[in-house]
């Protein structure tokens, strides 16, 4: 069963819209273990606009009595220290020793993860390759977030990383715009198959995770070798009407359903 990771990201957004501690972080973590979710991410930006490094102590802590659950940190391994007491990604790793770091390259003011890594840059490739050193030197497994390209994931492995996470917003929107099981969306979603296919052929995890939501997730897992994905605002989001706790429940019950293995062949 693919695992799922919730991206707590959106809880502390709405908690700093009133510069305030409501909703609380920790107990939201708390409702998402307890309904049964094996994994907790965050994507504390230098700007500190939702997570804060203070957050990411706390659910460090917090994941202390619940050694079943993985802690996952995503983030861009170049930001360094900030003004506003961003102390940079890596020393946030450095302190809490996640499960899992995952690398993303977002610039400070990006809005989301919008791409992965351009592992064809000979600068992106050191640079990437030393964090994922780094990281692995610490016992943290690392993940690279890419696109479902297959020379991007050949490069991966040079890097040693452990997993890489498949930016799914492509896929998503096109379903969006011409229906889940259109002919488009089966075609975008062949792409992530044989991604997933060729990255486990030379043996590295397949995560996956980017609008991702409670109609499309068992379908994108339906390509099978998904090891986790992590959701977050369509999650929150659609939490704001059926409550948390269903909510994930909801979602662990779609990931563990039954479901036909995505085969590559053109539908009409």
């Amino acid at each position: 069963m693919t695992q799922l990771s919730v991206n707590v990201n959106k809880i502390a957004w709405l908690r700093n819209a009133r510069d305030g501690a409501v909703p609380s972080l920790i107990e939201c973590c708390s409702t998402i273990v307890s309904a049964g979710c094996t994994g907790l991410t965050v994507h504390p930006r230098p700007d500190q606009r939702h997570i804060t490094p203070e957050d990411v102590l706390r659910i460090r802590d917090f994941l202390i009595d619940h050694p079943n659950v993985e802690f996952n940190i995503e983030g861009n391994p170049n930001a360094g220290e900030r003004d506003n007491g961003y102390p940079g990604f890596a020393a946030l790793v450095e302190a809490t020793k996640p499960d899992q770091c995952t690398l993303v390259p977002d610039d400070d003011g990006q809005l989301t993860s919008d791409h992965g890594w351009n592992l064809k840059d000979n600068v992106a490739f050191a640079a990437v390759k030393n964090h994922v050193l780094r990281y692995r030197n610490m016992g943290v497994r690392t993940s690279i977030f890419l696109d479902p390209d297959l020379q991007q994931i050949e490069l991966a492995k040079h890097t040693g990383v452990d997993r890489i996470e498949l930016y799914t917003g492509p896929w998503v929107e096109t379903a969006e715009v011409h229906g889940l099981h259109s002919k488009d969306a089966h075609a975008q979603l062949r792409r992530y198959w044989e991604a997933a296919n060729h990255a486990t052929k030379l043996e590295i995890g397949v995560n996956a995770g980017h609008d991702l939501n409670q109609k499309n997730v068992a379908l994108f897992c339906s390509i099978g070798n998904v090891k986790e994905v992590s959701i977050g605002h369509a999650l929150i989001s659609e939490a704001l009407l059926d409550g948390l706790e269903t909510t994930v429940k909801t979602y662990l019950r779609e990931l563990s359903k039954p479901h036909t293995p995505f085969t590559p062949a053109t539908v009409d």
